[in-house]
């Protein structure tokens, strides 16, 4: 058994011939590239059994080589993975299923007649590899570089693979990031948490993939720094799945779910205060707005404009043709391994950064929901879009946190206050300001509002 830590990186097929002579990779290729051919026939009961249990089992063909490999998904956050393989080398090319036996079959499938195993699907595809140095100070890192290109079928159905995976052989996982967002800066590259045996999933049962991660476990005890990364993690990978399968299938719903996801990590950006200094994330914050800036007005028409709506899968796949979404992704990801909101923080965010969320999310909550000035817009219901910012920094710890809250009533507080911030965003006339007026008043007298308010 070995780990395999990698990052897939979806490409077009001239984003791969450019990989190939690309610069960077051509200055630190110390193998030369070898060209290979492999036939993929992927395993699994009737019931698909083995993908529930997170589970892969393939027989590859690679030249005279036949390879039985077995995969257990262990974290996979944003396009980087880790997980657990196994790899046999048989005679020929038959499932030797006595080879699964207790060191690698997971508990959960110990009842399983392995005589049910059968072929669900193929990913045929070209790769050509290479070892590249890359190196980190004194450290030695080795990563084996893969531009893939090929095809998953599954009866008459098929999809394009067209990608570049990093997988690490030496050194720290924090190289696979460094290394793509250097390619990334110039060349569309999109994170991709999904593998080929997924993609076979996808189109063998197209309710099969997964469009969010799960949720993290917060507890109120738990330190603001690390429930804020998972909570970080989570929305920049249901971000990249979401995208992800839009791209796949352009439905209207993915496009709408994909954009909250980044509003809600932009809000998520700007709310720690002094755990969090500004100057610390100014760079990813400007990559959100550009995005958010261009993508909410196309989002927001598409609501009631069904041509917008039949416009944005070509609109989405240009974007995707751009370097700028997976850059942000890789950099996102590299920032959040490296813990990098920490790097500068003077004692103060330390010591806030160290809090007890239980301690912190409270009295953050109440000082937003103060500066809010509800009575004010009750008055002034025109002036309210101003306001949005901080409903949204309100918005994504009520939504993704409020479980760690000593609050009653807290679904209805995010509830109501959600209702007033689509108001918010809503053109005005006369009949919108009254709404407006009303739900700011609905919120300013709920019992947990008062409570943060006090």
């Amino acid at each position: 058994m070995q780990k395999e830590t990698e990052i897939k990186l979806r490409a077009s097929r001239e984003t791969l011939t450019a990989l190939r002579d690309h610069p960077l990779l051509k200055k630190r290729n110390k193998s030369g590239w070898e060209r290979h051919e492999l036939f993929n026939q992927y395993f699994d009961t009737p019931e698909r059994e083995l993908t529930q249990a997170k589970v892969a089992l393939r027989l590859r063909r690679d030249g005279d080589q036949f390879i039985q490999t077995l995969k257990s998904r262990g974290q996979s956050v944003a396009g980087l993975s880790e997980r657990n393989e196994w790899d046999w080398y048989l005679d020929k090319a038959k499932l030797d299923t006595k080879k699964l036996d207790d060191e690698c079959w997971p508990a959960s499938l110990a009842e399983l007649d392995k005589k049910t195993l059968k072929p669900i699907f193929t990913t045929d595809f070209v790769r050509e590899k290479a070892e590249i140095a890359w190196g980190r100070g004194k450290a030695k890192v080795v990563i084996e570089a893969a531009l893939d290109m090929g095809k998953v079928v599954v009866g008459k159905q098929s999809e394009e693979i067209c990608e570049l995976e990093l997988e690490l052989r030496q050194g720290e996982p924090e190289a696979l990031l460094e290394l793509a967002a250097e390619l990334a800066a110039d060349l569309a590259l999109m994170p991709c948490d999904i593998s080929k045996a997924e993609r076979g999933y996808r189109l063998y049962d197209a309710d099969s993939y997964s469009l969010s991660l799960p949720a993290p476990q917060l507890d109120a005890t738990m330190p603001l720094d690390d429930a804020f990364a998972a909570l970080a993690w989570q929305l920049l990978g249901n971000s990249q799945r979401l995208a992800e399968q839009y791209r796949f299938n352009g439905h209207w719903k993915l496009l709408e779910e994909w954009l909250q996801q980044l509003v809600e990590l932009r809000a998520l950006l700007g709310s720690l205060g002094q755990a969090a200094p500004r100057a610390s994330s100014r760079e990813l914050r400007e990559q959100l707005d550009a995005l958010i800036q261009d993508w909410r007005p196309r989002i927001e028409t598409g609501q009631d404009d069904e041509g917008t709506r039949k416009s944005a899968p070509d609109a989405f796949a240009t974007e995707l043709g751009k370097p700028r979404w997976g850059l942000f992704s890789l950099k996102a990801s590299l920032w959040l391994l490296q813990r990098g909101w920490t790097a500068e923080r003077n004692n103060r965010g330390n010591r806030q950064g160290a809090a007890e969320l239980g301690n912190w999310l409270p009295r953050q909550l109440g000082e937003e929901a103060e500066a809010l000035q509800l009575q004010r817009y009750q008055q002034q219901p025109e002036d309210l879009a101003e306001q949005r910012p901080r409903m949204e920094r309100l918005l994504v710890w009520l939504h993704l946190a409020r479980a760690t809250l000593d609050l009653p009533e807290v679904d209805r507080l995010y509830g109501e206050l959600a209702k007033l911030y689509e108001l918010a965003g809503q053109p005005l006339d006369d009949e919108q300001l009254q709404a407006r007026v009303d739900q700011a008043h609905t919120v300013w007298t709920l019992k947990p509002w008062k409570l943060l308010t006090k």
